[in-house]
Formats: structure tokens, C-alpha cells, sequence
């Protein structure tokens, strides 16, 4: 389960914020991912949960917002937001489409308890 070495990771970046801006402990630690980062939120929750322990997230909250996909149509040229792992356009449903958003995960904000 890769989610455990993405936390792992996040964690080491949380800490490092952290310690950068003398904070005593993380309260908070939000999260975009897109629906196609190839991330599961549940078992990323659930990561977390286990290595935050021993960290100072050892009491922060995980907020998760789960970033839609975002499909560029090089055939109707129309722009559309889907929820759902599809590349097919939902306007006119062709497969010639370019992914704009959607295929990431980024840490967007550390609420701090400096």
C-alpha cells in the first residue's frame, strides 16, 4: 500500500514546516487530491492516523478535499469538471480530451500551534 510512504513523506514535510516556524505542534493538515492521483483516501486516512503518533500531528485533524477531474475537449473544445475516473467528455463523448486538473495530491495548509 503506497499510502503509507506518501504519509510518510508528508509527515517528514509537515515537520520540517513545523520546526521552520517554531511550532510546538500541527492542529491541522489539509489536503487536495485528485480523483486520479492514484490515491485512496480511505486507506490515506487511515496511514495517517497510524504515523501522526509520534509526530507533531500526534493531534491534528486530516481534512481531504477531493479534487474533481477537470477535462479539456479537443473536440467540442468545451471544458468540463467530472467526478468520476472517466477521460471521456460528458459534452459530446469523445475520447480526444486533455486532463487540466484532477491527477495530483498537495499539501494546501498546515493550521499551526506555535
Amino acid at each position: 500500500m503506497h499510502e503509507y510512504s506518501i504519509v510518510m513523506s508528508l509527515m517528514e514535510q509537515c515537520e520540517e514546516l513545523a520546526l521552520a516556524n517554531s511550532a510546538k505542534s500541527i492542529e491541522q493538515v489539509e489536503l487536495k487530491i485528485g480523483i486520479l492521483s492514484g490515491v485512496e483516501p480511505a486507506l490515506l486516512a487511515q496511514a495517517f492516523d497510524t504515523f501522526k503518533l509520534e509526530t507533531r500531528c500526534h493531534n491534528a485533524k486530516l481534512v481531504m478535499n477531493i479534487q474533481p477531474l477537470v477535462l479539456q475537449c479537443r473536440t467540442c473544445d468545451k471544458q468540463s469538471e467530472v467526478q468520476e475516473r472517466t477521460i471521456i467528455c460528458p459534452v459530446c463523448n469523445s475520447h480526444h480530451t486533455q486532463v487540466i486538473d484532477g491527477e495530483d495530491m498537495m499539501l494546501m495548509q498546515l493550521v499551526l500551534d506555535t
